[in-house]
């Protein structure tokens, strides 16, 4: 329980921060951008479906490799990131800048309103 508490502030900042970004980018352009490079490895069901990678539903706050049923690598278990619009933004520059030993295969979205594009779909997955 404690874990939760230490979390929830962590949480409540990337919901903020994802819905700021959503406010400034075209979610429904995400939609189609995340359908194109994502959900291939990726789902965004309400009831959790991993595939390939871990389910993205709600993944605003949510601290990285913590998707129960899902095999993460060391190193995403071991890296601590609270997914929000920043770390979200940086992780689909470039997976592997973030996490070297990462096991995501995606080389990353160089256009930046794309990926903010792709953040402000996420934001609206709750």
């Amino acid at each position: 329980m404690k874990t939760f508490f230490a979390l929830a502030p962590a949480v409540l900042a990337g919901a903020l921060l994802l819905s700021t970004q959503a406010n400034a980018a075209d979610a429904e352009n995400g939609a189609d951008l995340f359908d194109a490079y994502c959900s291939d490895c990726h789902s965004v069901a309400a009831k959790v479906a991993n595939r390939k990678g871990p389910s993205l539903y709600r993944i605003a706050g949510r601290k990285a490799g913590t998707i129960a049923g899902f095999k993460y690598s060391p190193a995403m278990l071991a890296s601590n990131i609270i997914w929000n619009g920043a770390s979200l933004n940086a992780y689909l520059a470039n997976p592997k800048a973030v996490l070297p030993t990462g096991i995501m295969k995606f080389k990353g979205m160089p256009k930046a309103d794309e990926r903010a594009d792709v953040i402000a779909y996420l934001a609206t997955l709750r």
